[in-house]
């Protein structure tokens, strides 16, 4: 059976590649990913055998069951791109102003069909179903997760996993952490409101800017001196828009940013405190603010049963050496959503190289993979999906 799986995810090496850059040099912004959607109804009705179902706007769903009843597992990939102008220079770079796959989803889909292939060549030897979860819009609240639950895209599933690449890990290594993975990931708005003025006359004035600038320097208290050490907490302003002329003062300014943390009550502090710290700031220099905060993603936190089973299925695969129990990393993920619905495990593959220069950052428009990732993303879904099958 091994040997079998083996050559099986071989023979789709190539193809999981091609779809892969076809799907780089396409990308689609979130909740507009027609036409990535429609490719890949056509890969998954090229592949046989499985039922294609539309939960919610271009997401995707495929219901691959085996030979006889059994669990049902599910696998999710998303596939939608950033609005980022390219600037990796690769020949199979994207083709479309200001939109850029950044974020590894085209590998993501890639791998997920290629699963599909596999498995679906193995049918008569697996009892259950294998649920292919494609979500779009994972990049943009409310994230395409809710849509595709609320549509039953998780109905009657008993476990989920996802893999994500990673760039900061090197390829050929896999990180899984048995409980937190990911944090929560939520955003702020603050507008200040002065008075405007003359720049030669800033008496008269109740500058935004200068009480922003306060705001700013004192939200990074927040995290340094008001919540424990121990738990880990980012608040970011990431956004700051005043002012047309060099000769105005500006009757307004608008702070924006994110946070990202696991714990509910710390994250029931930052959103309390970042507000009373504004207003706060702003009644002091005679200004007021309208204030906003939004719950975007809720932390990824592993099922340790589900994770237990794909660690132990990745060391057989890779070795020990090259699968890790790491700390949790800060970015939020809208695959908690399908992990408060059933057990669940979300998974990093490595996918940077140093040696070849493939470093860049997440969301950065030099980004790019080790395309050797993808068959070792095919292999640990493959492999994993047939041993939860086997658990139950």
């Amino acid at each position: 059976m091994n040997d079998r799986i083996e050559k099986l995810i071989d023979g789709v090496r190539n193809k999981v590649v091609a779809w892969r850059r076809h799907m780089h040099a396409n990308p689609e912004l979130s909740f507009q990913e027609h036409e990535t959607a429609a490719f890949i109804v056509e890969r998954l009705q090229e592949i046989g055998g499985i039922e294609i179902l539309r939960p919610s706007g271009t997401s995707v769903v495929g219901r691959l069951k085996g030979n006889r009843p059994g669990p049902t597992i599910a696998i999710r990939a998303d596939f939608d791109a950033l609005p980022i102008q390219e600037a990796t220079g690769a020949a199979y770079a994207s083709q479309r102003p200001g939109v850029m796959h950044a974020c590894g989803h085209d590998g993501h889909t890639a791998m997920l069909l290629g699963t599909a292939t596999v498995l679906s060549q193995l049918r008569e030897d697996f009892a259950g179903e294998i649920r292919l979860l494609f979500e779009n819009g994972e990049e943009a609240p409310p994230g395409g997760a809710k849509g595709m639950i609320e549509g039953g895209a998780m109905d009657e599933v008993d476990r989920v996993i996802g893999l994500h690449l990673w760039t900061p890990l090197e390829v050929g290594q896999v990180h899984i952490n048995p409980r937190r993975m990911m944090a929560a990931c939520d955003i702020f708005r603050i507008e200040v409101k002065g008075v405007g003025g003359h720049v030669g006359a800033p008496h008269r004035a109740v500058d935004p800017i200068a009480i922003g600038c306060q705001i700013v320097t004192n939200l990074q208290h927040l995290v340094a001196r008001e919540i424990d050490p121990v738990e880990a907490a980012v608040v970011g302003v990431t956004e700051f828009h005043a002012g047309q002329s060099v000769g105005v003062i500006p009757a307004t300014a608008v702070i924006s940013g994110g946070t990202n943390m696991f714990d509910a009550g710390v994250r029931d502090l930052i959103e309390r405190r970042i507000g009373e710290i504004a207003s706060g700031i702003c009644a002091a220099h005679g200004a007021s603010c309208d204030y906003t905060y939004t719950r975007v993603y809720d932390a990824v936190i592993n099922d340790p049963t589900t994770a237990g089973i794909v660690t132990t299925t990745a060391r057989d695969i890779f070795g020990s050496e090259k699968v890790e129990e790491r700390d949790p990393i800060m970015p939020g993920e809208d695959f908690s959503a399908f992990g408060q619905v059933t057990p669940s495990c979300f998974i990093l593959v490595g996918a940077g190289n140093r040696g070849k220069g493939i470093t860049a950052a997440h969301h950065d428009a030099r980004f790019d993979i080790d395309e050797d990732a993808l068959t070792i993303g095919v292999r640990l879904s493959v492999n994993a999906l047939l041993a939860l099958l086997k658990h139950g």
